[in-house]
């Protein structure tokens, strides 16, 4: 051990004290105290929107629903429009026919007519009266009426009526008058009117064809 006296003391450090650790108080931890909880949700990729496609999309159904508009206005017209009726004679029977003599050569004719009326519409037809016009080779021989009648939609009604001429003057065609009569063919010329309306629910077409 070193004297106080001893120069050699003097060139010595003084002793260092022993070392002590420390531990922070915050740092101690509270042992009934739980550690926070976590929940990990996976993540999923956003899927972003093609416009380019909806855009197509948009015009074809645009489109798609212009025509099927298109094709319903023009079917509605097509079922809906108002049609003449279709007229013809269906059968003409000659039942009477007497020939005057020259120098005043004129005939008496007695027909028999059944005009067949068929409706074209999708709704019915009530008509008034019924005309139809007899001629003989460019000439006009007379006229016959009929009352009138109902005809339902899409349907065909036939129509008798009789025509009484008497005193025709056939002069100028007695060849050709006699030869029909020889082959038992008569060429007569007919032009039927008919005057009436269309139903359609409650609402009335005139027609006159």
């Amino acid at each position: 051990m070193a004297k106080t006296g001893d120069p050699a003391a003097l060139l010595l450090p003084p002793p260092s004290p022993p070392p002590c650790y420390g531990v922070p108080a915050s740092q101690i931890g509270d042992p009934y105290h739980e550690p926070p909880a976590y929940v990990l949700l996976p993540a999923y990729p956003v899927r972003r929107r093609r416009r380019g496609a909806c855009r197509c999309c948009g015009s074809f159904l645009s489109a798609s629903s212009l025509f099927i508009s298109s094709i319903l206005i023009a079917s509605a017209i097509f079922f809906l429009w108002p049609s003449d009726p279709d007229i013809q004679v269906a059968r003409l029977r000659l039942d009477r026919l007497r020939v005057s003599p020259p120098p005043n050569a004129a005939i008496d004719v007695s027909l028999g007519l059944q005009i067949r009326v068929r409706n074209q519409d999708f709704f019915a037809l009530d008509y008034r009266s019924l005309a139809v016009s007899i001629g003989y080779r460019g000439r006009q021989l007379g006229i016959v009426t009929s009352d009138g009648e109902h005809v339902r939609a899409r349907g065909v009604s036939y129509v008798d009526a009789e025509l009484e001429l008497d005193g025709i003057q056939v002069l100028n065609d007695a060849i050709y008058l006699i030869e029909d009569l020889a082959r038992g063919f008569l060429p007569l010329d007919t032009v039927t009117e008919v005057k009436g309306k269309l139903r359609l629910f409650f609402f009335e077409v005139p027609v006159q064809v």
